[in-house]
């Protein structure tokens, strides 16, 4: 059953965004919006360090935002970071503080996952053409250009520029002048160089711009006479005049002109000429869904488990070749070890479950390198390939859990997670570890029945009293298990039993 009320949380680099919604038969009827400036990305040291100042602001804007959302149910709110936080290299204390400030898990997200969320968003907001889209998205750290049909993204990109970073660098106390304007404009398009060629190759046949900065443009060339409809390169490069006429940001008058937007404008308008100049844009209309929409509309697809992180599972098991049989077999046995010691380790979650799921039917990708160490080479894969769906936690947690099927368990690895995610982490991985080494012998046959219980750091497997005659290869694997879980401070007691009952099949 579809929840009453569901949220979306946009971090982003230059605002902060929130939209509550209300599924209404299927659909989202927006009851609530809220943004502020939080300009985090000027928060940024030479270090690449999240300033205390910048911090307080962003923790006082999510304080806020989490009076609206706190009392939703767990999974009813979806909240992404984007660039700044990609960037930050005390990210993970960052998030640890403003979770508690929301109420709520906070997932940084790549680029490209950042450009497809973007696209989903949009494409629910504009009207259902036949024909392929090009949408530009330019926040305040990186913008997105992703191409489209219908709901799904055909090509999506992140590059490395934004309003506020290019407003920085090339426009320094806001001075403004046609120097300033080209060398900005020459290093967007630089950045676009990489893309310019296959989406054109592609094509389209409409434009729209999404978020703050192309919204902002979109009022300015319209509201000054300089475009009719959208927005143009024509009505761009008029802006960029009345803008170098004016000398500096604080002397800028507009109509609709926001004073704030106005710091960060200069680099938006910028890059947006080289898009259009690149690309050869014609037309770019606003659109006025975003990020945060996409965050519902993927929200809600997860809660009816339509969920895209699925499909990036089966695209890279089946890109690997991986052995689906080996992969059911070890999936169906760390589903039933889950299931016997959820409860005591706290592992409860729909989370929990999926994850295990699909570290299942990735754990071999890594035999396409090289057999040796294949769980090192899958866990790398898993880490670092482009996953749809997935935040940047969730695919180093799923990554953590292949490298610790086999050899010396990897609790060095545990470092790439959050402190707060660790000890669950551990816990996933010694569950999978377990189910791998159960079914080392690849064998159609059933397992021997067996019992798994936890206490604490204790673990206790007890198979059926004929179970080692049985397999007698698993009982030499699960006794090495042993001694590498005691390295990583975990007991595991291995016993026959006079009657165990068969172990569940799901």
């Amino acid at each position: 059953m579809d929840p009453q009320i569901v949220a979306g949380v946009d971090l982003g680099s230059n605002s902060f965004h929130m939209i509550v919604a209300r599924v209404d038969d299927g659909q989202l009827r927006i009851v609530d919006r809220m943004r502020e400036r939080v300009r985090l990305a000027t928060g940024l040291d030479a270090e690449h360090r999240l300033s205390e100042e910048a911090t307080e602001r962003a923790l006082a804007c999510l304080t806020r935002f989490g009076q609206r959302v706190r009392e939703l149910p767990l999974g009813t709110v979806r909240a992404a970071g984007t660039n700044t936080l990609r960037q930050a290299k005390n990210s993970a204390a960052f998030l640890e503080r403003a979770q508690v400030a929301l109420g709520h898990p906070i997932d940084i997200i790549a680029g490209r996952e950042e450009a497809r969320l973007i696209y989903l968003g949009v494409s629910h907001g504009v009207p259902n053409e036949d024909g392929r889209r090009l949408v530009v998205d330019i926040g305040g750290g990186s913008t997105e250009c992703i191409l489209g049909e219908g709901f799904d993204p055909v090509a999506t990109e992140s590059l490395f520029m934004g309003c506020v970073s290019y407003s920085t660098r090339f426009f320094p106390g806001g001075a403004l002048d046609r120097d300033s304007f080209r060398r900005a404009q020459m290093a967007a398009m630089l950045e676009l160089q990489s893309i310019t060629t296959e989406y054109r190759r592609l094509g389209w046949s409409s434009c729209y711009g999404s978020s703050g900065t192309v919204l902002a443009l979109a009022e300015l060339v319209q509201a000054s006479g300089w475009s009719e409809q959208g927005i143009t390169r024509k009505g761009l490069k008029k802006l960029r005049a009345a803008l170098c006429a004016a000398g500096t940001t604080r002397a800028v008058s507009l109509p609709g002109l926001d004073p704030e937007r106005a710091l960060v404008l200069p680099g938006g308008l910028a890059i947006l000429l080289a898009v259009t100049k690149s690309l050869g844009i014609e037309l770019m209309l606003p659109a006025q869904s975003a990020l945060r929409e996409g965050l519902l509309y993927d929200l809600l697809g997860r809660i009816r488990h339509e969920d895209v992180r699925e499909r990036s599972i089966r695209w890279l098991a089946d890109r690997a070749r991986a052995d689906a049989e080996q992969a059911a077999r070890v999936e169906r046995t760390a589903q039933s070890c889950l299931e016997q010691v959820a409860r005591a380790w706290n592992l409860t979650s729909e989370d929990d479950r999926h994850h295990l799921s699909w570290a299942a039917r990735l754990h071999e990708i890594g035999l396409e390198i090289s057999h040796t160490g294949f769980h090192k080479h899958g866990a790398y894969i898993v880490g670092h390939a482009d996953m749809p769906g997935f935040s940047r936690n969730e695919q180093q947690l799923l990554a953590f859990i292949v490298h610790a099927q086999r050899r010396k368990f990897p609790l060095e690895a545990l470092a790439a997670l959050p402190l707060a995610e660790r000890e669950r982490a551990l816990r996933l991985g010694i569950v999978f570890r377990l189910a791998c080494a159960l079914n080392r012998s690849r064998s159609s046959e059933p397992l021997p029945p067996f019992e798994l219980s936890a206490e604490g750091k204790t673990l206790s497997l007890r198979l059926a009293s004929d179970g080692f005659d049985r397999a007698p290869l698993t009982r030499a694997e699960l006794a090495e298990e042993a001694e590498r879980l005691a390295a990583a401070g975990i007991v595991l007691h291995i016993s026959g039993a006079s009657e165990v009952p068969a172990s569940p099949r799901l």
